[in-house]
């Protein structure tokens, strides 16, 4: 489950060993430069002097016959620099556009050709140059093929595939829970294709009623696993490109409870490939070494934990692709545990010895920017002495020294980086709540701009007596230290009393208080609610994913929908103690989580909170998916009356405030039957609220025309219906 809120600042980081890495600029092999699309084009910059010039003119991008060149979405390069594969006319495929055509640009002789012409249009998923540059694999249907490039001939590697039976790509909750997308990995040699096949043939249908788009309304059908039934079986297996044959894996899983296998790559050989291996409930994980030959898997890094573990990808979105840090020519790799308290990196053998910790200290590591091992660094972002904002900071691979900051100490806040495979340059991006974004080029580790200094210009420009927005801490009664944002009214009068609207999100999928431009903005409120006279406000509970350590993360285990909402709720009322704060206006909303939260907080504590608005909210948990409701609650069938206590609808009877309920109807995440639950639920114990429902728009409710901007007025309106705005 997914927080859906606007991007305020984006990253692009580099990552080692990526299949298919999202849209954005990509750097040359030797970090000196970088490949952008401008204009319908493909250039290439150099540095550190940022000369230009068009790579791949619109001219060469334009098929024979065709009036007009490609769109571009994305472009990969072969390994050897020779071809170009251009990914064009996308379609989206749940949240993600990752369905389309490609054509491969011949750099030696101009000529595009289509891929998988035979093929279905839009059909063609993750394509990948194998690395000796020669033949092409991609997914189409469910099954996964091979393309001769010289050729032209296509084969089919796999066969049956449909949506019960997927080669090479992944189920809804494989996807939205462990961003799993790109389902295969060529060998090193070319001669050989790992993939996973999900087997969703006993997973029930969630039947989605489609009532628009025909006169007679439709079933649609997703393979949706809610909590408690056991996931879809998985396999992995290596293809032969030759013979077409494949060889399944031999890895041990529960033949009840079934398991999770969310990384899979090649051991930097061409005989193993490397896995790692989870648990259903998800506190025990597995890196597994299969021999492809005879299918044997044996363990070599073992962790458990108390609560759950963290795969990379749900802390470095840059995972969510693939990919596998080795070191040293594949005898060692780069792992990232939580065992001493913090999320640290460590170098393991490859046989899953000799462990050596890389970062040290009492931090997070948040995210890992860059690997340059020939230099003997590793740079992550960090911030250590305040959760709300983030740096770049880089330690030597052999543990030798302490971690080392190299954003600049006069640039207070959120920094972003791009930095380049040698760690020569960076494209650095920065913000705070009340400096607008700049982005610049440095060099490293001196962090020196290459092209006018923009960020200092822009922290030297800001003024902050100018911004409304204040960070603050506050303190519960169980003693409890939280970070929160806060915008106060326009021309605010400490004398006078204003209403509070606390936004909210909770869960471990989402922080809301960062230090970034836009922090206290809210893009539902059609207007000003500074203008307006409003006081709006977030604060991070325990088990948000803050870079405070592992105890604040995974203390909601088992408690989600009761930790978190006691901790709202504590801090809530240490904010209504303030002078100018109107205790008989206080408002909350949030969605997908946090209209999860904003149910909990109007139900459990009615006397607080006096208007709510939720949107795309769980009702109940056990109606959600299995990988994300177990990994924090544990299995239905051992500790049910957690799910039952943690569910908004257990304390629907207690509504005493002004509720509107927000949901699309064909919402594939969180599905409608959550709202007609708690609608029933309301409608039994006599409680009058206010319900919207969207047909057929799904979790993040934006399809159809006019759509937003309804959203937006109703929330508006609702909120100065019940939460009058300004001063009194």
């Amino acid at each position: 489950m997914r927080i859906l809120l606007p991007v305020v600042l984006f990253v692009l980081s580099a990552i080692a060993v990526s299949a298919q890495p999202p849209q954005g600029m990509k750097w040359t092999r030797d970090g000196r430069g970088y490949f952008a699309t401008e204009g319908g084009e493909i250039v290439q910059y150099e540095l550190p002097g940022l000369s230009k010039k068009t790579l791949i003119s619109k001219q060469l991008l334009t098929p024979s016959g065709a009036a007009a060149p490609l769109s571009i979405r994305n472009f990969f390069f072969s390994a050897d620099d020779r071809k170009m594969l251009i990914y064009t006319n996308t379609k989206r495929v749940w949240r993600y556009d990752t369905r389309g055509d490609y054509w491969v640009l011949d750099l030696s002789d101009n000529s595009l050709k289509q891929a998988g012409k035979s093929l279905p249009a839009s059909s063609l998923m993750f394509a990948k140059f194998s690395p000796d540059g020669r033949k092409l694999a991609y997914v189409s249907e469910y099954n996964l093929y091979v393309e001769d490039l010289a050729s032209g001939k296509i084969t089919a590697l796999t066969t049956g595939g449909s949506r019960k039976l997927i080669n090479g790509t992944f189920d809804w909750v494989y996807e939205e829970e462990f961003s799993c997308r790109d389902g295969f990995r060529w060998s090193p040699d070319s001669k050989k294709i790992a993939y996973w096949q999900i087997d969703a043939s006993k997973v029930k249908n969630y039947l989605m009623l489609n009532t628009t788009d025909s006169i007679y309304p439709f079933a649609v059908p997703v393979e949706y696993p809610i909590a408690g039934e056991a996931p879809s079986p998985y396999r992995i297996g290596v293809v032969d490109i030759s013979t077409a044959k494949t060889n399944w894996m031999s890895i041990p899983t529960d033949p009840v409870l079934q398991s999770y296998v969310p990384r899979m790559e090649w051991a930097a050989n061409n005989t193993q490939l490397i896995i790692q291996h989870l648990n259903r409930k998800q506190n025990e994980s597995n890196i597994m070494l299969c021999d492809i030959a005879t299918g044997r898997s044996s363990s070599i890094y073992e962790e458990k934990d108390p609560a759950w573990i963290d795969i990379a990808s749900s802390w470095d979105s840059d995972y969510d692709y693939g990919g596998w840090d080795w070191l040293n020519g594949g005898k060692e790799f780069i792992w990232a545990t939580e065992k001493d308290g913090w999320r640290h990196l460590y170098r393991v053998g490859r046989d899953g010895r000799n462990e050596t910790l890389i970062t040290r200290g009492n931090f997070d590591v948040m995210d890992i920017n860059a690997i340059d091992e020939k230099s003997g660094y590793v740079y992550f972002y960090a911030s250590p002495d305040n959760a709300t904002q983030r740096y770049l900071y880089r330690s030597k691979l052999d543990g030798s020294a302490a971690a080392e900051r190299l954003s600049p100490a006069n640039q207070n806040g959120t920094h972003s980086y791009s930095v380049s495979p040698t760690g020569l340059f960076a494209q650095h991006s920065f913000s705070n709540y009340y400096t607008p974004g700049s982005r610049e080029w440095v060099s490293l580790p001196d962090h020196k701009s290459l092209n006018g200094d923009n960020v200092n210009a822009a922290v030297a420009k800001a003024d902050k007596s100018k911004s409304n927005v204040e960070f603050f801490k506050v303190k519960t009664v169980d003693g409890i230290e939280m970070d929160g944002w806060m915008s106060k009214p326009t021309n605010f009068d400490p004398a006078k009393k204003y209403p509070v609207v606390f936004f909210v999100y909770t869960e471990p999928a989402g922080q809301n208080a960062k230090d970034v431009y836009g922090a206290g903005s809210n893009f539902l409120y059609r207007g000003s609610m500074a203008n307006d006279g409003y006081v709006y406000i977030t604060m991070d509970n325990r088990g948000t994913p803050a870079p405070k350590g592992r105890e604040w993360r995974k203390s909601i285990y088992r408690k989600v929908g009761l930790l978190n909402i006691h901790d709202q709720a504590m801090a809530a009322k240490e904010v209504l103690k303030w002078n100018y704060i109107d205790t008989s206006r206080v408002a909350v909303w949030g969605w997908s989580g946090g209209g999860s939260a904003t149910l909990g907080l109007m139900f459990q504590y009615p006397e607080i909170y006096k208007t709510g608005i939720a949107i795309a909210a769980v009702g109940n948990e056990l109606t959600y998916d299995n990988i994300y409701q177990e990994r924090y609650m544990g299995l239905p069938q051992e500790n049910r009356e957690d799910f039952v206590k943690g569910s908004p609808i257990t304390y629907a009877k207690n509504l005493r405030g002004h509720l509107l309920y927000v949901h699309g109807t064909g919402d594939d995440n969180v599905h409608y039957n959550n709202a007609e639950m708690l609608i029933n639920e309301l409608i039994a114990n006599g409680k009058q609220f206010q319900l919207m429902s969207y047909p057929n728009r799904t979790h993040g409710i934006s399809e159809g025309r006019g759509t937003s901007q309804h959203l937006q007025q109703l929330y508006t309106d609702y909120l100065r219906m019940y939460c009058p705005p300004g001063a009194r």
